[in-house]
């Protein structure tokens, strides 16, 4: 098996050793084909797992509503589904280094089953409540990233997870659509039902189909370091080479667009003068604006460039998109800049998380990951707080200002720092 010429100088043997497991090169312990097939099945549990989540998030405000709860009590609602997804996010990483990528995938699964089980048994507001428990651990983006990460070598990295993107924009379009016309058709609840279904045969295609070994024996182990929750060991991973920093520019760059996406159901309305069924088109647009910019751009560029390059880039392309965003008048704008956003949104995310997975022992990949997946629920958490007062006193242009002004000042920094990165692309 060939190493990788760079390595960390501070890695030590720990380091060297996650470099070798990770390149699985054509003598790995499973074969091209196998790996191929076992990486397009975390690709169907993943598109699947937000199928069922977009249909659910569809429903939600009126299935709350039919119970009598309103606008405050919905938010906390969200807000306690946040916290448990922020917290929940390092656990499952820890959870994935130790038990397996397929244990974790398991674990999602059969929790988003437990969740619609509840969701569908919620006759008042305290069971409602009592539903959001199982989103601690439901988490199938990071368990397919995990699968990924363990199945595809460094420099094939970025592609094989910039491709589950196809799985998000899959999971907007037919999530949204389904659920809809179940709930229009036959009620608020049918959809939970088809989620509960769904879920339980996601936990047996898991079960079935991922191998109970996806990387190398002798990396397949539990760490010394074997708490679930740590303060310490997050901030052992922030200790390596460029963590810190990349991760830094993951959080700050996407948050300004984070806090506007959250209030955009109020925009939509309000700014824009959407009808429910418009704001269902817009949704839809973009998610085939995700499928596109993930299936045919992000993957091609990968090869081509290196990763800092990409990492620029989106943010580069970020600042652009706060200019326009402080500009827009009308939905039709949005609808123009929703193009550069697509994209830099999706090369941000893939190129970090690509990053990140690689400056780390193979053995804490999936804690790494873990950390990544808490960046959205932490938005979402404090997001609502801070997005209303800037919309309030504002406006909607403050989100762009704000956009424009931290990518900017994010671009700068990665032009003139040098993070101590392998500098990779795909051959």
């Amino acid at each position: 098996v060939s190493t990788m010429n760079a390595k960390n100088s501070s890695g030590g043997e720990e380091e060297a050793s996650g470099m070798r497991n990770e390149t699985l090169g054509e003598n790995g312990f499973l074969g091209e084909i196998k790996r191929g097939q076992v990486i397009r099945v975390a690709y169907v549990v993943a598109a699947l797992d937000l199928t069922f989540l977009f249909m659910h998030m569809g429903v939600m405000p009126y299935l709350a509503k039919s119970l009598g709860l309103d606008s405050v009590g919905f938010g906390y609602l969200q807000t306690i589904f946040g916290v448990l997804q922020l917290v929940g996010g390092y656990i499952f990483g820890r959870f994935a280094d130790q038990f397996g990528a397929r244990a974790a995938l398991i674990l999602s699964c059969a929790s988003a089953s437990v969740f619609f089980l509840l969701l569908s048994l919620s006759s008042s507001i305290p069971l409602l409540f009592l539903s959001r428990l199982p989103g601690v651990f439901m988490h199938g983006i990071p368990g397919a990233q995990k699968v990924i990460t363990d199945m595809t070598t460094p420099s094939q990295r970025a592609g094989a997870l910039g491709k589950l993107g196809l799985c998000f924009g899959v999971g907007i379009i037919a999530g949204s659509a389904v659920g809809g016309v179940l709930s229009t058709k036959f009620g608020v609840y049918v959809p939970t039902y088809v989620g509960l279904v769904g879920s339980l045969i996601n936990t047996l295609i898991a079960m079935v189909w991922i191998p109970s070994q996806t990387k190398p024996k002798s990396d397949h182990r539990i760490t010394e370091h074997s708490n679930l929750f740590s303060i310490r060991e997050i901030l052992r991973l922030m200790k390596f080479p460029g963590v810190m920093e990349v991760f830094m520019v993951k959080v700050f760059a996407g948050l300004p667009i984070g806090l506007f996406m959250i209030m955009f159901s109020i925009i939509s309305m309000d700014f824009f003068g959407l009808e429910a069924v418009e704001s269902g088109y817009l949704m839809s647009y973009f998610g085939v604006l995700q499928m596109v910019v993930q299936g045919l751009v992000v993957g091609k560029l990968a090869n081509h460039c290196t990763e800092m390059t990409l990492l620029r880039l989106s943010v580069f392309v970020f600042a652009g998109v706060g200019l326009g965003m402080a500009l827009m008048r009308t939905v039709w704008h949005y609808c123009i800049i929703a193009v550069p956003l697509v994209f830099a949104f999706s090369m941000l995310a893939t190129i970090t998380d690509s990053i990140l997975t690689k400056a780390v022992p193979s053995s804490d990949t999936g804690a790494m990951l873990g950390i990544c997946a808490s960046v959205q629920p932490l938005t979402r958490t404090v997001g609502p707080t801070i997005g209303g007062v800037l919309y309030k006193r504002f406006g909607v242009s403050s989100f762009g200002y704000l956009q424009l002004m931290v990518n900017l000042g994010l671009f700068v920094y990665l032009l003139k720092s040098k993070i101590p990165l392998g500098e990779m692309k795909s051959q």
